[in-house]
């Protein structure tokens, strides 16, 4: 039972390690689209935020963690429910939606003013 005790903390932390990675990417994609600073760095910050979202649809909207954790012994095979508060956890999917559409909408606009020659918002000219 220590072993499995012992992989179900491991998971969990990976789980932990890697969302803070997805959010971090998340929140750069929102503060570059605000700046209007559509560039390389957003493009990799958006391909791990969508391959992130990607896993996630096609897991059928459960993280594919889940089912790893039941295996090692988590009732409910949750692996947020150590490391993030409960409330935060179990609203993953509704903060995170309106922040994905969000940022796809910055970075669109900043595609169209950067094809139209706009100056990026907040810049001097």
């Amino acid at each position: 039972m220590k072993t499995s005790h012992a992989a179900l903390r491991a998971v969990k932390a990976f789980h932990t390690a890697a969302w803070f990675s997805i959010e971090a990417c998340m929140v750069y994609l929102l503060y570059a689209g605000f700046r209007g600073e559509t560039g390389r760095r957003a493009a990799m910050a958006a391909a791990v935020v969508g391959g992130e979202t990607l896993v996630f649809v096609v897991n059928g909207f459960r993280c594919p963690l889940t089912p790893l954790a039941q295996r090692l012994g988590d009732a409910r095979g949750s692996v947020t429910d150590i490391y993030l508060p409960r409330w935060f956890a179990h609203n993953l999917l509704t903060i995170h939606v309106p922040l994905i559409v969000l940022a796809v909408a910055l970075h669109r606009r900043n595609f169209r003013n950067l094809r139209a020659g706009q100056p990026r918002p907040g810049s001097r000219q």
